[in-house]
């Protein structure tokens, strides 16, 4: 086992918002050795982005751009970081981050906690250039008009990140999820393009797996509409499996990992066949081996993001799923990502 690894382990042992604190300051602090090399095989290019390889980490893990210095040292070809409001804010009462080892599986209700947009974009003002960044944008709880608050993220991180989120799917925000319905996203995604102006910087979009597939086409066509560049198929569901058995599986929140695998993986292929092409995806939730990995790449993503499995798995699970994801692509005869991306339409 790593000794990255073994602090993962390590960690589990602890409450785990505090092993969350611990594991954002070891990344700030750790002299982490740079990663070998990618395969030149993973090499692709998302929405304009080159990437070394198609792993990248989901917003979440570092909401304030701490860390970004060491998590550019996991062997990550993105990573993604937020999500971050206009205002400063607490987020929900604690407890609030719940294990659910017996199901490799995780429930949060954190509810957007983080230091605000401006703290935020002084990080990433300092930001490691060696690896491409994401900002992940969310809004105030107490704001009525929360299109106004991405448009404020957008504006205010221009230049700083190199591509931005908005994330509509959070189910611990009241009244977040309700921007995927067509006429809220048009005003949204209308006021974001008009505020973009030019600028070059690719926007991604975030939506929940909770939807029907006929929803997701809706989102799809919305996206082509107001020229979002990519998007992320999904956030945390709502539901809760009849197969989950960890004690704390009926806290309130939005549940990641394992159990989440089929559900992400039907919004998937639903947005891989509404958008038939025409928009990127990049596939998250239950992604913990390069099995996976390579199963989403061949329903139609064009990368994936990791987050829960690496608390089961640790860091070295990056390295492992790149050296699998290599493997497979050569063993089905591709020379590519992207080939294997585009066999799949």
């Amino acid at each position: 086992m790593a000794l990255s690894d073994m602090g993962a382990a390590l960690l589990r042992r602890i409450d785990p918002e505090v092993a969350h604190g611990l594991a954002i300051r070891a990344l700030q602090i750790a002299p982490l050795p740079k990663p070998p090399a990618d395969d030149p095989i993973l090499k692709t290019t998302v929405a304009g982005l080159d990437l070394p390889n198609p792993v990248g980490l989901a917003a979440g893990l570092d909401k304030n751009g701490e860390a970004l210095r060491g998590l550019a040292r996991l062997g990550f070809g993105f990573v993604e970081c937020g999500s971050v409001t206009p205002r400063p804010q607490a987020g929900n009462p604690k407890p609030r981050l719940f294990r659910l080892a017996e199901d490799r599986a995780v429930i949060n209700r954190m509810g957007f906690n983080n230091l605000g947009l401006e703290a935020f974009a002084r990080r990433l003002s300092d930001r490691p250039r060696s690896i491409v960044v994401g900002a992940n944008l969310g809004a105030n709880k107490d704001t009525e008009d929360k299109a106004a608050d991405y448009v404020a993220g957008l504006i205010r991180l221009r230049g700083l990140s190199d591509y931005v989120t908005v994330n509509v799917s959070s189910p611990n925000t009241p009244g977040l999820r309700a921007l995927q319905g067509r006429a809220a996203l048009d005003d949204l995604l209308g006021r974001l393009s008009e505020a973009r102006a030019g600028d070059p910087t690719p926007v991604f979009l975030k939506v929940a797996p909770d939807l029907t597939a006929d929803e997701i086409a809706l989102i799809v066509e919305a996206s082509l509409d107001h020229r979002i560049d990519a998007l992320i198929v999904s956030n945390t569901t709502l539901d809760r499996p009849e197969s989950l058995r960890s004690p704390d599986r009926g806290e309130a929140g939005g549940l990641s990992g394992a159990p989440l695998k089929a559900r992400a993986m039907a919004a998937l292929r639903a947005a891989a066949g509404a958008s038939a092409g025409r928009l990127p995806l990049i596939a998250v939730g239950g992604i913990d081996s390069g099995a996976e990995a390579y199963a989403r790449l061949r329903a139609g993503a064009c990368a994936v993001q990791l987050y829960s499995a690496l608390i089961y798995e640790g860091p070295g699970l990056v390295g492992r799923i790149k050296r699998d994801l290599a493997a497979r692509l050569r063993a089905d005869g591709f020379s590519t990502v992207s080939e294997a991306v585009a066999a799949a339409r």
